[in-house]
């Protein structure tokens, strides 16, 4: 379900290596301009530790520089640089800032410096979740998973303002199915960009969330359940509303937002905001198809019948509508078949009437699809009440294999 949205390897390596090339270059010249001229003790001890590549010895002399001279705005920059080559980056991002606090002398180089710290972790990031997707034990994916994870934090902290890097930070979350965690990334892609991914993941985040916490309610009865419940359908319904109106004719969008509003009870809303946009694009196949699944949801099953069937018209390919077209006769059928049980009628031709609607319809689902034991479990029940007792025992005989 999840695509990483990695940068080019090859892009990103000639980014390093020339952000690397200039901030050497950049500490060259600081060297052999200003290096030897009024420097401190600590600046120039500094200096020279970092050419030997002596880093804690440059981070016990730049401690001191900072501690001596609080104002001093090269002391910060090479205390961030430096701690950027031990893997220290809150120390990295809190020095940059305080050096540009005081002047922006050495804003160039520290943009450059964070550019090849953030390319760096950007690439581990990648790394470690192309191992964890290639692992195979659980227990190393979720290692491999949470080294990605890290490394993708570090890298939003470098540079903020890159989309990419949380869009691959929600990801990484997603795939090791911490969606709690995903929530905050996917928020940044919402705000940031109207991503269509962010509101779609948040969006689906929140309603599977609430049909937890609906599963919880229903166990324990107990009110803060219900409370969280309904919180996050309507914070389901909220982003997706607004994902709505930057992307009206996405399938995936339009999906959960109905699925949203009937799991929060508010299907008269829905439907009204679903009839209208039908009405406002009538060849739209998502919109004829959310507006039957609510009708199916409220059992209006004429209604629902026709906006499958003018989705399929639309697009006659169209998995879902042919699936839900069936879903709708089997379940009109049952309800039939109920009235005529409460009134001790035993006729069975006005329900038969709709299993034989529905029978095409599931043959044509599991054409397009044979791996869902789901589908061949209902096909094999229509089978069964239409007396086709061979192809029944061969479709449940399918849905079994397919579940084991």
């Amino acid at each position: 379900m999840l695509i990483l949205f990695a940068k080019n390897d090859k892009t990103i390596g000639e980014k390093m290596n020339r952000s690397k090339l200039l901030i050497s270059a950049l500490l060259f010249i600081g060297l052999t301009v200003t290096g030897f001229q009024c420097a401190s003790t600590e600046l120039t001890s500094a200096k020279l530790y970092i050419q030997q590549k002596n880093y804690p010895k440059a981070l016990e002399s730049l401690k001191k520089e900072v501690a001596k001279n609080p104002q001093s705005d090269e002391g910060y920059y090479l205390l961030g640089l430096v701690s950027g080559e031990e893997g220290d980056y809150a120390t990295l991002v809190d020095s940059y800032n305080k050096s540009l606090a005081i002047s922006s002398q050495f804003a160039k180089d520290i943009d450059q410096s964070k550019k090849y710290f953030w390319a760096n972790q950007f690439n581990q990031g990648v790394g470690y979740f192309q191992k964890g997707n290639a692992a195979t034990d659980k227990d190393s994916m979720k290692v491999l998973y949470d080294k990605s994870i890290v490394a993708f934090k570090i890298a939003t902290e470098l540079e903020p303002d890159s989309v990419d890097t949380f869009k691959n930070l929600a990801f990484v979350y997603l795939s090791a199915q911490n969606y709690d965690s995903a929530i905050a990334p996917l928020q940044v892609l919402v705000d940031k960009s109207h991503s269509v991914d962010g509101y779609k993941y948040l969006g689906e985040i929140y309603y599977n969330k609430g049909q937890n916490f609906k599963t919880e309610f229903a166990n324990s009865h107990n009110e803060q359940d219900s409370l969280a419940m309904m919180d996050n359908f309507n914070k389901a319904i909220n982003i997706l509303q607004e994902g709505r109106k930057n992307y009206p004719n996405n399938g995936d969008l339009l999906l959960y937002l109905s699925n949203s509003y009937i799991a929060a009870h508010k299907i008269d809303v829905a439907i009204d905001a679903f009839k209208a946009g039908v009405k406002q694009d009538p060849n739209n196949k998502y919109y004829r198809y959310n507006y039957g699944v609510l009708l199916l949801g409220n059992k209006d099953y004429a209604k629902a019948e026709e906006e499958f069937k003018k989705a399929i018209e639309i697009d006659s390919t169209y998995q879902n509508a042919i699936y839900n077209l069936a879903v709708t006769y089997v379940k009109w059928a049952s309800d039939i078949q109920k009235e005529l049980d409460a009134k001790n009628d035993t006729s069975t031709a006005p329900f038969k009437e709709k299993y034989v609607k529905a029978l095409p319809y599931l043959e044509r689902v599991v054409s397009m699809k044979d791996n869902d034991p789901n589908m061949w479990e209902l096909l094999a029940k229509v089978y069964a009440t239409l007396g086709y007792e061979k192809q029944a025992t061969d479709a449940m005989n399918k849905a079994d294999a397919l579940r084991k």
